[in-house]
């Protein structure tokens, strides 16, 4: 190897350049600051002999003649952590120092050889609110990263063994930065300088394909808006092969054009006639499923609410009907008829005179009598 490679200094370089490279490297490598590291105490000797023969006038110009001067070598179980002193690197080879860093973290990109955990995906789908309230299960589609059928996700597929094409059967690779020569383990043979595999063309090494597929979600009874779905392994696949991340689907329970949800009852607000209120009867109102016959008790008011117990939204997974489902819970609304003929008027006037006491007897305070301060309303 060459002692100005040693030095980190070129062929042409003055005696001041060398003398600075050699005390900065000195410095840096002296076993007193290293102790007990071997690759610098190596390194140190090596530093030491190329400026023993270059720092000297005479034996520089001997060593530049091709003149037999101790041979500096590297011993190969020294790796300088990824650094190699083995050739010069000029010229063409020759890198700037911010290429330097961007084959380091690209070599350290490459090295990573670990399976790693797919991503998670995340949707949100609209249920309807009868679905919601009696638990089902929906459809999704979803586009994701699945793993590659033609290569098991590791993004290469086997070939008959050749000599490697990208290290020539030596297993390592080489580049250059400045005057510092990098070597790695090929990484299309994993070092061993045989070509067993070739780079997957269904993935393009990617090991993951698009996929788009149709996915079940199940929707837990009573389910409520803004409650997450996880639907374990629908996530995007793993990285070289590792586990694939989950599915999480936001539900949006949509509104029911009649029934509202308080906890586990349902509410419904019912119109009933002046007959109906009075008198009592049986009537239809809107429920889970459909209609469901609601009795109304004689003499009742606008506001009074019926409960029908086990109507109303059931506990997770139990469905409507069961022992902890909430109520049915029917509110009632007395209501007018919009247009009153002769007759129901007159039948109403009837019905005045027949109930004479005022409704509003119990609910106005009682006046005050004549004379008793204040004036009465005329």
């Amino acid at each position: 190897m060459s002692l100005y490679t040693v030095l980190g200094v070129s062929a042409s370089a003055s005696e001041a350049e060398i003398e600075r490279a050699y005390r900065r490297l000195a410095r840096r490598f002296h076993p007193g600051i290293n102790p007990g590291d071997r690759v610098a105490e190596q390194m140190y000797e090596q530093i030491q002999e190329a400026y023993r023969v270059l720092g000297d006038a005479e034996r520089r110009r001997d060593y530049d003649r091709g003149a037999a001067a101790p041979a500096v070598r590297v011993d190969a179980a020294v790796s300088f952590e990824g650094f190699d002193f083995s050739s010069p690197a000029e010229g063409a080879l020759a890198a700037t120092f911010s290429e330097l860093f961007a084959g380091v973290f690209q070599h350290a990109a490459r090295e990573a050889t670990t399976p790693t955990t797919g991503s998670d995906i995340a949707l949100a789908v609209t249920v309807p609110f009868e679905d919601a309230m009696r638990g089902t299960s929906t459809s999704v589609s979803v586009t994701r990263q699945d793993r590659c059928n033609a290569c098991g996700g590791i993004g290469r597929v086997s070939r008959v063994a050749s000599l490697c094409p990208g290290c020539g059967g030596e297993g390592v690779r080489r580049w250059a930065r400045g005057h510092m020569v990098f070597t790695q383990p090929c990484e299309m043979c994993g070092g061993e300088g045989r070509a067993v595999s070739e780079p997957c063309r269904n993935c393009r090494s990617a090991g993951l394909v698009s996929k788009t597929e149709v996915i079940a979600v199940p929707i837990p009874a009573g389910i409520e808006s803004g409650t997450r779905v996880a639907v374990p392994g629908r996530g995007h696949a793993g990285a070289l092969g590792g586990p694939a991340g989950d599915l999480y689907v936001t539900i949006d329970v949509a509104d029911h054009p009649y029934l509202r949800r308080d906890g586990r009852d349902l509410h419904v607000t019912v119109p009933v006639a002046v007959h109906e209120a009075a008198l009592g009867g049986v009537i239809d109102v809107p429920a889970l499923g459909g209609l469901h016959r609601v009795r109304i008790p004689a003499g009742s008011n606008s506001g009074q609410q019926v409960h029908v117990p086990g109507e109303g939204v059931g506990a997770a997974h139990a469905g409507m009907g069961s022992p902890d489902a909430g109520d049915l819970v029917v509110t009632l609304q007395i209501v007018l008829p919009a247009r009153l003929d002769d007759r129901s008027k007159a039948l109403l006037r009837e019905f005045g005179r027949l109930n004479a006491d005022d409704v509003r007897r119990d609910w106005l305070p009682p006046a005050e009598p004549a004379g008793a301060g204040g004036q009465r309303a005329e």
